[in-house]
């Protein structure tokens, strides 16, 4: 495959690291996204997390909600599958700092006082899937390889 932007993309050297990564942290934030989306797992969906939205600030909260929920959904998928992490690593890092500093950071560190501790946890994650890429049992390399 000719040294295109897709390959850059795509283009991965880490080992099995990466897919333990992907997997739970994957699976976190496809289970956040469905509770924004669909309300499902005891989520308000996208009217309610709109309405949420809209009373924190960020407007329009139904854009806001599908935007957020659909990054994290999907992204969340694009992780587990190992289909184009970067550019959903990529993401999934800004809606993790957008959530840190809209709704967390003033409450501190610590979860147990809605803090952004696990929020910054799912922004390492990202970051560490941006730059390492999919990792061995991926689609990614899969595609890269050709």
């Amino acid at each position: 495959m000719k040294n295109t932007l897709i390959t850059k993309l795509l283009d991965t050297h880490a080992g099995w690291g990466a897919l333990a990564l992907r997997i739970p942290v994957g699976i976190i934030f496809v289970a956040h996204g469905a509770q924004k989306l669909f309300g499902w797992f005891g989520g308000y969906g996208l009217e309610g997390t709109g309405q949420w939205m809209d009373s924190i600030g960020l407007s329009p909260g139904y854009l806001m909600a599908l935007l957020a929920g659909g990054t994290e959904f999907f992204g969340g998928l694009a992780l587990i599958l190992g289909l184009l992490v970067r550019p959903a690593s990529a993401a999934l890092a800004f809606a993790m700092v957008i959530a840190i500093f809209s709704v967390h950071f003033q409450n501190g560190l610590f979860m147990s006082n809605n803090g952004y501790e696990f929020g910054l946890v799912l922004l390492a994650a990202s970051v560490s899937l941006l730059f390492s890429g999919a990792g061995r049992a991926s689609v990614d390399r899969l595609v890269s390889a050709r």
